[in-house]
Order: structure tokens, then sequence, then C-alpha cells
């Protein structure tokens, strides 16, 4: 990548003050999550410490932090290094340097992938300590991020270096687009293989029972049935259920359904279920009963509540899922997402299309769906048996 000499309109911009207001634009423009902004953040502020200590290194004539001496694209010391790290990594299923080329920014979904300490001490944006010529825009080439991706290598999982190297892409485009780069360099580089596991989900009996261990005698126990079902039957993100107003809920009989809003504050109507329906009204017959002990206040607007009467936290909600998850399947590991997963699943061994699947659950891209939908087996019988006309034997009529 090489910063423009002739009308340059970058001037003596640094890497640091690019990533500022990339960050400054994901927030106001973008309107991205807080907890996206911050990933890129980490990812973005590691890579501009990395540029300063090669820098330095080069300045002082010692070795860099990673080698960065590179002939081709697939014969990189830093394309070695990926190797020898995906084989411990990726059991033993092919090294992390294979890559495999992938087109446009890490999703943000991935903001909650595992990383190293090392990410969080990354010194803030537009920190001048140590800064020297590669903390120039000229001075961020392939040749530094395949050095960068090759120290990753030792330490990072792929599916992290897969998210770094969709920042760098993302703070590379935001910078072309706007005429202060010539050419992204980090277009040349190719996101290492990432093995994605099946989502966790429950079956149609297990969720059932999940649904059926929260007491109907007290307002809490009302509260996280009503939880439950809302979660399993509309499939909403956590934090979408934390925010939803009483305003926000149509109780209409075969018209039901809630307004939430997703991620990139978009709105969407998701349709709720007559069990959903049934526990938030047996809920909202003792509300009032969930107050402040001392004031008797009460959030006036939130449709779920903690026993304090504040609008009930993400946390708290995981923690009551993951509870009724040991007590009815048996799932010490069950999360609010894993309900999310379990209705798309349900939904999809229902017969419910893909795209009706979509747009209940939020999704800008339909690949984000097929990722988080499991097909059973038996419904996958059940298709192969109707369609086929050599599946099975008629009977004799």
């Amino acid at each position: 990548m090489h910063a423009r000499r002739s009308g340059d309109r970058s001037g003596g911009t640094t890497l640091e003050q690019a990533i500022a207001r990339f960050l400054t634009y994901l927030t106001a423009e973008r309107r991205a999550s807080r907890h996206t902004v911050d990933a890129y953040r980490r990812d973005l502020e590691q890579l501009a410490r990395f540029a300063r200590e090669k820098a330095a290194a080069n300045a002082e004539g010692r070795p860099a932090p990673a080698r960065s001496k590179a002939k081709t694209a697939g014969k990189t010391p830093a394309a070695g290094d990926a190797q020898a790290a995906g084989k411990s990594q990726a059991a033993g299923k092919g090294p992390a340097a294979r890559y495999a080329r992938a087109a446009g920014e890490a999703p943000a979904d991935a903001a909650a992938a595992a990383d190293t300490p090392a990410a969080a001490d990354a010194p803030a944006a537009g920190d001048d300590a140590a800064a020297g010529d590669a903390t120039a825009l000229d001075g961020v080439d392939v040749l530094l991020l395949r050095s960068w991706l090759g120290s990753l290598a030792r330490t990072h999982a792929p599916a992290s270096i897969a998210r770094k190297v969709g920042a760098a892409r993302a703070l590379l485009r935001f910078l072309e687009r706007r005429g202060e780069v010539d050419k992204n360099a980090a277009a040349q580089l190719a996101l290492p293989k990432v093995r994605r596991p099946l989502p966790t989900f429950l079956d149609v009996d297990a969720a059932a029972e999940v649904m059926e261990i929260p007491g109907t005698d007290t307002a809490e126990g009302l509260r996280d049935r009503a939880i439950l079902e809302t979660l399993y039957g509309a499939g909403l993100r956590v934090s979408e259920l934390c925010g939803v107003d009483l305003a926000h809920v149509d109780r209409q009989r075969d018209k039901a359904s809630v307004r939430v809003v997703g991620k990139g504050d978009k709105e969407r109507i998701v349709p709720l279920g007559s069990h959903a329906v049934a526990a938030i009204e047996r809920y909202l017959e003792r509300r009032d009963e969930l107050a402040d002990p001392t004031t008797g206040a009460r959030d006036p607007r939130a449709l779920f509540l903690s026993r304090r009467g504040a609008r009930i936290g993400v946390r708290r909600v995981q923690a009551l899922v993951q509870r009724y998850g040991a007590l009815g399947a048996g799932r010490a590991d069950l999360h609010p997402h894993a309900l999310r997963h379990t209705c798309a699943t349900h939904l999809l061994d229902g017969g419910a299309d893909l795209r009706a699947i979509q747009k209940v659950l939020g999704h800008a891209s339909l690949a984000t769906t097929q990722r988080y939908t499991h097909v059973s087996i038996d419904h996958l019988l059940k298709v192969y048996d109707a369609a086929h006309p050599m599946a099975r034997k008629r009977s004799p009529s």
C-alpha cells in the first residue's frame, strides 16, 4: 500500500490517526455496536504496535518482531510460521497458513472470538511513543502485514487471525475509498481456513423440558418462563430481549408479535408463538411485584424486570438460562444464543425456508442464516424419502 504523493490528501497522517478516524466512522456513520468497535480497536491497535516495534527494530539493526522477507505469497517465512502454528491449533487438519480466499470484512458476530492478552495490552490508538516510519500510512505494505500475520500465527487461533485480517482489510478499504491510499494492501492477504463448529441446540423434547422448569408461583418464576419462551419462540438475541419495552409487544390473537431493535439499530417485527404469548400474559399479571424493596419504584417501560424493578440485564438472563438448562436438559453450558439456534433449527425442521428464517433472526446475509441453522438427519431423511423416487419401496396399494 502506498500513500498518495502528488496531491497527497493524507499528508503526514499516521496509522494511529487513521485508526482513530476509522473507529469514529464505525460509530457515527455505520452505527456499529460498542462490542464491534471495541473488537476492531483491539485488532488495529495491535497492528499499530507491531508496526512501531518493527520500525524500532529495523532502526537499531536488531531482528524484527517477525520475519518479513517474502518472495512469493505462498512461500514467505510468515506463512511458514502460520503453517507451524496451525498444525497444533487445527488438530492436525491442515496448517493455519493454508489460506482460503475470502472477500469482505470480518463479521460483527466474530467480535466475541478468542483473543490473547497481548491484544488487550495494546497501546491506545494515537499513542506516539516509539512511533517510527512504519506508523506512516506508506509504511503499511503487504510485507509488513504478512510479517504481522506470521507473528500472530505463533500464539493465535485461525479464527482470531481471520478476524484481524478482516479488521485490516476494513481499515484500508475505508482509507482507499477516501483517497488516502492508492491500494488496499490487505486485499492481497488471504484468510486462514477456519472450521466452524456446529451450533449448540436442543431437540424438541429437551427444549420443552427447559421451558417447564421455572416455577409459576412467584413473579420471578413467571418472568423467567416468559423469558425462556420468548428466546426460544422468537429466536431473539439476548440483547434484543433485554431491550424489549411493554409497548413493543402486540398480543392480538393470531397476530402476536414483538418489535425488536437488532444490530445496527435495525428494527424488525418477529412473530410470537402462542406459548410465548401465554407466558408473557401470566407474567404481566404479577409484573408489579418486581420493584425496588425500598422505594417501590420500577422501570415503567421495560417488559422484563429484575427483582429490584430495573430493566433486566444480559448477564442475569445468561445466568438464568444456564441454570434452567442444567435443571431441565442437563446442559450446564446452555446459553441464550443456543435457544436462538434451537428456534432456527426447529423452524427449518418444520418446513420453513431459509429466507423466512433469515427474516425472523434478522440476519443481513443468508449465508449467516445457513451457519446458524443445523439440519437434523431426521429431517433430511424425511425430505429424501418424500422426494426421491427410489428412496423406499412403494407400499402395495
